[in-house]
């Protein structure tokens, strides 16, 4: 060969690997659907990426390394006045899957467009979800990958057993349960239910009620608006409470102190204790009952029961900043 053609060669294979890997498998199917209407994707495989961007109809693009694609999955696109509905199911058993590998999702990808009034429904057993800029209900469930949502003015429900959860800006009651990651969310106009065994919590603005429960890390609140109830074994216990929040709740840990900012203006109950350090309050309190390590009394006259609890930590009563 001679240099010339050496040095083809070489570009060339140069060339190969720096491109971008393309899809063997693709389709796309433009679907009615109105404002209004429904979407759902029930997939036995892939990571789902949605969009409410779409003045009116679905757009749904799947790709995916497989160029057996269609002979290893069913595929079917239905759609009825006012929904669509979009099923990937595997052909043949699970174990089969398993073996071949196309139970964890191998890179296929789903990237969804629906109007923005759309209540969705997203089921997928192979990876991730992200969705956003929806005015309609939400609801996520995948065993095999992180959630991400953001601007979604409606209830979120979002679950997953392999990954992390983190949303922003949601307007409704929202539930985020994960028992492999960290849960992340900022900005609930409603209330909140987070749950994880895997990980950490942090918070921040929660106009209602909000329920954090961890075995894997601690808990951290900034800007409560109603009742709070955080629990974990795994670490500390931070709640800042909104101004005028009376409340109250419940804050446990055996694997750090407690720690708590209020109104200074609100009036509440409070029964602290802690075996693993000592109970301190900024704000004056009506004791009932007082020690080194135990504080029960009323702050402003008495109102709602605020509980905290400590075994790994002290406890401590701040007034708002």
């Amino acid at each position: 060969m001679t240099r010339t053609k050496t040095l083809l060669a070489v570009a060339v294979g140069i060339s190969f690997f720096a491109s971008p890997a393309w899809a063997d498998f693709k389709t796309e199917r433009r679907l009615a659907l109105e404002p209004g209407g429904t979407f759902t994707l029930d997939s036995d495989i892939g990571t789902v990426t949605l969009t409410g961007d779409s003045t009116s109809g679905a757009v749904v693009t799947v790709t995916s390394p497989k160029d057996d694609f269609n002979d290893l999955f069913d595929v079917q696109f239905n759609e009825t006045p006012g929904a669509v509905t979009v099923t990937v199911k595997r052909r043949g058993s699970w174990i089969k899957g398993f073996w071949n590998s196309d139970w964890f999702g191998d890179n296929t990808q789903f990237v969804v467009h629906v109007p923005s009034k759309t209540a969705a429904t997203i089921k997928t057993a192979g990876g991730s979800v992200d969705a956003s800029r929806l005015d309609g209900r939400l609801t996520v469930r995948t065993s095999g990958g992180s959630l991400r949502v953001e601007s979604v003015s409606a209830p979120v429900e979002g679950s997953t057993s392999g990954g992390s959860i983190r949303m922003r800006d949601v307007g409704g009651d929202t539930v985020a349960s994960t028992s492999g990651g960290s849960i992340d969310i900022v900005g609930v106009r409603g209330s909140l239910r987070a749950t994880t065994s895997g990980g950490g919590i942090a918070i921040e603005t929660v106009s209602g009620d909000l329920y954090a429960s961890t075995s894997g890390g601690g808990v951290q609140v900034r800007g409560a608006g109603g009742r709070v109830e955080a629990h974990t074994s795994g670490g500390p216990v931070t709640v800042r409470f909104s101004a005028g929040n009376k409340s109250g709740g419940e804050l446990t840990t055996s694997g750090g102190g407690v720690r708590t900012e209020l109104d200074p203006g609100v009036a509440l109950t409070i029964d602290a204790s802690s075996s693993g350090g000592d109970v301190h309050s900024d704000l004056p309190v009506t004791v009932h009952g007082t020690s080194r390590n135990s504080l029960r009394g009323e702050i402003n006259g008495g109102g709602a029961l605020l509980r905290l609890r400590s075994s790994g930590g002290g406890v401590r009563i701040s007034a708002m900043k």
